[in-house]
């Protein structure tokens, strides 16, 4: 029984490790010269340090304190916290998570094999830089691609990687540690750390198949068990895991307190919580600063930043900097076109709706049509590639339920781009693209798009859903299809034609390729509008060409949908500049030429 109740305490002694020679592997590198005890390694973004290596806390906690820049250690398998951290407490937290682990002497492969995308090894240096693109999206640790590519065949570590059969883009990622290569495990463990999934796959099921592939990878090496850590309120993780065959052990993690782990060791007030992503991304940058934040309507997306005895009032990307008479050209759709054409932007033929013989002749004329209410936001009431008058009718009297006055535009075939203009200079640049499906064989298109719509909802906090409405239902009609008809294996199929986020879209960063000519049209029709955050619509053939038309500009962009771009940052930056580093404000003001 003591052997039992010591076994992942400080005081189990290990006994004699397994020697690996003149060195060990690669990333399996200790922080004490003798392999047989102290066992870490490391994963890229840090080290994960095996809490039951060490016989006493003190130790331990010296270890943890030689945590790099920019890293973030997880020391795991602490039987004990409270002992641990009555030695180091203003340097050292317990980690909200919970351990789960998997019996892998019966765990039991699915037979259902993944469809429309397949499990892999990492194999390339473009691999780890798309894994990387993943973690930043889910803020995480982002990883040295060098070290990912220097460690791909390290026995103790593994890295697969979910890549879509068709376009080749990687859907998702996991890391799996094999303990006994780290060191010589008793309980002859393994580990899986880090899954990340894309928010924007097409493709359910991405999760669990990265989990079932790392499982029978340690389950085929012998190993007896793979533990996991998951945060505690990560509910759509746990019931994954449930359904997996996961169960709840008593071990912990212990982190140290630097910048990465601050929300996990400090809390969020309750009003933080109920911010959506596009307040939360400011506010988080404005304390970062040492702003002052006051959350005046969290469901609202209001606070107001005091900085320097100056405060400001926002609603997400909305600031009081933002005149009323900007807000209400971006309000007036007609408006904002009549101004922008003015200062020579490209902009498509209109007319408002209302007349049936002009209506029908401009149909006849352009073929494909665009309707849209004058107000609005969030895509709400858009139609777009309408081809026929019945169709138009019906759009023309959804939009009305937006606003009374609706417009009809000529469509312009191609790819919608929001650029993101910042204090006058571009800062973002993104291709929004539709909801897609892709059929299985088995499954009604209508199931597949609520399917879709779930995953969207639940990788934006529930942002972007696909309207199960007369547009979806016209797309769907389009790809000539009804919606209760079983879409054949691995065929894709549009089921929105507007690429509004709120509606099911995608974004797709651009800002490194976008022609200069479009940048140009965005920079002069916020000129033009005289508003300083500004996120503006074009329609085009292809980033890295000139052409373009003007479809809206929208005086509240979600600077949240455009990370890793500093959207945030240089919001903060044109409120506060003197929150700055003094650094960074002289190679802006070296950059701005003299007036």
């Amino acid at each position: 029984m003591a052997e039992a109740r010591n076994r992942n305490g400080y005081g189990h002694r290990l006994k004699r490790m397994r020697s690996y020679g003149s060195k060990p592997p690669i990333g399996a590198q200790r922080d004490e010269a003798a392999f047989s005890a102290n066992a870490s390694v490391d994963c890229g973004w840090g080290r994960l340090i095996f809490g039951q290596t060490f016989a006493e806390p003190a130790p331990l906690v010296e270890c943890i304190e030689r945590e790099g820049p920019d890293r973030r250690d997880i020391a795991f398998y602490i039987r004990d916290p409270h002992v641990l951290l009555g030695h180091a407490p203003q340097e050292l937290f317990l980690d909200p998570s919970h351990t789960y682990r998997l019996d892998l002497s019966t765990y039991r492969p699915s037979r259902r094999r993944p469809r429309g995308f397949f499990i892999r090894r990492l194999s390339s240096i473009s691999d780890a830089i798309e894994v990387n693109r993943i973690y930043q999206s889910r803020k995480m640790v982002q990883v040295d691609p060098n070290f990912f590519w220097s460690n791909r065949d390290n026995r103790a570590l593994t890295y697969f990687v979910a890549e879509d059969e068709t376009t080749g883009a990687i859907l998702g990622t996991v890391t799996g540690v094999h303990h006994g290569r780290v060191f010589e495990d008793s309980e002859n463990g393994s580990s899986l750390w880090c899954l990340a999934i894309d928010p924007q796959t097409p493709h359910p099921a991405v999760g669990e198949a990265l989990v079932r592939r790392l499982a029978e990878h340690f389950q085929a090496r012998g190993c007896a068990t793979m533990d996991l850590s998951v945060m505690h309120d990560n509910e759509q993780a746990i019931a994954l895991y449930d359904r997996l065959g996961f169960y709840r052990v008593p071990f912990f993690a212990v982190k140290r307190r630097n910048q990465i782990n601050e929300r996990l060791f400090t809390g969020s007030a309750g009003d933080d919580e109920a911010l959506n992503p596009y307040a939360r991304i400011i506010v988080d940058e404005a304390r970062r600063r040492g702003i002052q934040v006051d959350i005046l309507d969290a469901p609202g997306g209001f606070f107001r930043l005091t900085y320097g005895g100056r405060s400001v009032r926002c609603r997400e990307s909305l600031s009081e900097m933002t005149s009323a008479v900007a807000m209400s050209i971006c309000d007036d759709k007609s408006a904002t076109r009549r101004l922008v054409s003015q200062a020579g932007v490209a902009v498509p033929e209109q007319i408002v709706a209302g007349d049936d013989d002009e209506l029908s002749g401009f149909l006849e004329r352009h073929k494909s049509i665009v309707v849209k209410p004058a107000r609005g936001e969030q895509g709400r009431g858009i139609a777009v590639g309408v081809e026929t008058l019945d169709h138009a009718r019906k759009a023309i009297a959804v939009a009305r339920e937006q606003c009374e006055r609706v417009l009809v535009e000529s469509c312009f075939e191609g790819f919608d781009l929001r650029v993101v203009v910042i204090g006058f200079k571009l800062v973002a640049a993104a291709i929004r693209k539709p909801p897609e499906i892709t059929g299985d064989g088995k499954t009604p298109i209508v199931k597949l798009i609520e399917n879709l719509s779930r995953r969207r909802a639940g990788a934006t906090g529930g942002e972007s859903r696909i309207p199960m409405d007369g547009e979806t239902e016209r797309a769907v009609q389009a790809g000539g299809y009804a919606m209760e008809d079983i879409l054949p294996a691995g065929e894709t199929l549009t089921v929105r034609r507007t690429a509004n986020l709120h509606t099911g879209g995608t974004i797709h960063d651009v800002t490194g390729m976008v022609h200069p000519r479009l940048v140009e049209a965005a920079i002069a029709a916020t000129r033009a509008i005289d508003i300083p955050v500004c996120g503006v619509d074009l329609m085009i053939k292809d980033p890295r060409e000139p052409d373009y038309v003007f479809i809206e500009a929208n005086e509240r962009p979600g600077l949240a949908n455009h990370e890793p771009q500093p959207t945030a940052e240089r919001f903060v930056d044109l409120l506060f500049p003197m929150s700055m580093p003094a650094s960074a404000r002289a190679v802006r003001n070296r950059a701005q030429p003299l007036s």
